[in-house]
């Protein structure tokens, strides 16, 4: 395999775990992006240090260090004196793929306690990867004293070992994999080599399950209204879709959903399901003199969805209004609630939010011809994005999703999710989402693929006859599955 070396965008940690996870969900194992991981490092040696004869390979217990045992594989086969020394015991090397690639260089292993950089040309530094948090505890601590106190040259893999904690590796070559990390920077990175290593564009490009390392898990002493309170405000002309979006909700992980409706839709609304709790406001349609009420049931939430069932009416599109400019909470903002951010764009100034628009709304929303080309249309979805100062979910056969940066898609649903009340239920997820203090982008991000993927499972059982309910009784299986 030849190995490019490539000019990316930086991205975080977290954007690691999700690339690595979606890559093996497109069909392309962590292993083999650890063994290609570890073949540029062994190339990045050779060619940074040609006269390099004598290799140490100092490797940690996770996947880091296995990246350090397959270049030290390399190194070997090359025919370079290769040395590796492992911080903490065989049995404590942490994953399968790291203790099978540790199988095949166990000839090459000598004890820690051996380890002197000034007896070799080069240092190959694999003890810890991204995402370190906190401090750094031994072995490691001592380990990386010694790298520093040596004179000789030290290559790290993927990121300085401690980086971004201290005390961290002071490298000279970097070698990191597919994007520089956010943070990187010479003075500890020394000269940064970015390798493509293999990971699918659409990897990048597309949700998958990897955006689940956002979702909050319960902890194991929290109690009924921990992991999320939201607020539904909507219904009058249309009874199914606050309810939907309240189950969506529900059914996403959030412990309490409290529906506002107009109270002459309220018992249908409840009859949906007893796992609501329904608010009965003061007319047949939502106005302004409900905007007392939903501001003191707000109080009981963590996040607000606004807009499913609403209608159009003058009076609640300017009650929605008044409601989006004075919520204090992370907000979605779907159906004709849409029109009320149209109206007046300023009423977003200062929040947290997802609009929630189908390809017709969201012409309206941005008062743009909706491009058919679907790289064409996400610039335009960027655009709006960025003017609104909002997250956007663009509904569709393939769902566009920007947070004024960039755009990414979700392929997961299908043609029978076109059935009445799925994007209520994508509202809801949402909703639930934020309500556990999800960044609005990643919130959204995830939104769209449990959405699409609880419709492919219904599909799978229902074909084309599947309703929105199905949808979103499906969601409890996609969180077991990727959970």
């Amino acid at each position: 395999m030849i190995h490019r070396f490539v000019a990316r965008r930086t991205i975080t940690a977290e954007e690691v775990r999700v690339l690595d996870i979606n890559s093996t969900y497109l069909g392309v194992p962590t292993i083999r992006l650890m063994e290609n991981a570890g073949m540029a490092v062994a190339r990045a040696v050779m060619k940074e240090y040609k006269k390099a004869e004598k290799v140490a390979v100092i490797c940690g217990r996770g996947n880091n260090g296995g990246d350090g045992f397959v270049a030290a594989r390399y190194l070997s086969g090359e025919g370079l004196e290769t040395t590796v020394f492992l911080a903490e015991s065989e049995q404590e090397i942490s994953t399968e793929i790291a203790k099978l690639n540790f199988e095949k260089i166990r000839n090459l292993v000598r004890p820690t306690s051996e380890f002197r950089p000034v007896g070799y040309h080069v240092t190959v530094d694999a003890l810890l990867g991204v995402g370190v948090k906190g401090k750094i505890r031994e072995p490691y601590k001592s380990l990386i004293k010694k790298l520093n106190q040596s004179r000789k040259p030290t290559v790290s893999v993927d990121v300085p070992s401690g980086w971004p904690e201290q005390p961290s590796v002071r490298a000279n070559v970097t070698v990191t994999f597919h994007a520089e990390k956010a943070g990187m920077a010479s003075a500890k990175c020394g000269k940064i080599i970015v390798a493509d290593i293999g990971i699918p564009d659409e990897a990048q490009t597309h949700v998958g399950p990897g955006e689940f390392i956002y979702y909050p898990k319960p902890e194991d002493s929290s109690h009924k209204g921990d992991n999320g309170r939201v607020l539904v405000v909507g219904g009058g002309p249309f009874t199914g879709a606050p309810a939907l979006a309240g189950m969506g909700a529900m059914y996403s992980g959030a412990d309490l959903a409290h529906v506002a409706v107009p109270k002459g839709v309220a018992i249908p609304v409840a009859c949906y399901s007893p796992n609501l709790i329904i608010h009965p406001l003061s007319a047949d349609v939502i106005v302004p003199e409900d905007i007392l009420k939903i501001k003191e049931l707000w109080k009981k939430a963590d996040a607000m969805v606004i807009g499913p069932g609403i209608g159009g009416d003058p009076n609640s599109l300017a009650t929605a209004a008044e409601l989006i400019k004075a919520c204090p909470l992370p907000l979605v903002i779907d159906a004709d609630a849409l029109n009320a951010v149209k109206k007046n764009p300023k009423i977003l100034k200062g929040k947290k939010a997802i609009l929630t628009p189908h390809k017709g709304e969201f012409a309206r929303l941005s008062g743009l011809k909706v491009a058919e080309d679907i790289d064409r249309r996400a610039g335009q979805v960027i655009q709006t994005a960025r003017k609104l100062g909002a997250v956007i979910i663009v509904k569709g056969h393939i769902d566009l999703i920007s947070n004024g940066s960039n755009a990414i898609k979700n392929r997961t649903g299908n043609e029978a999710m076109t059935v009445g009340g799925t994007g209520d239920v994508l509202s809801g997820i949402s909703g639930c989402l934020l309500s556990k203090g999800m960044n609005p982008f990643h919130a959204a991000r995830l939104a769209v693929f449990m959405n699409g993927s609880a419709g492919d499972l219904a599909f799978q059982e229902k074909g084309y006859g599947i309703l929105a309910s199905d949808v979103a009784e499906k969601i409890p299986y996609i969180l077991r599955r990727y959970l």
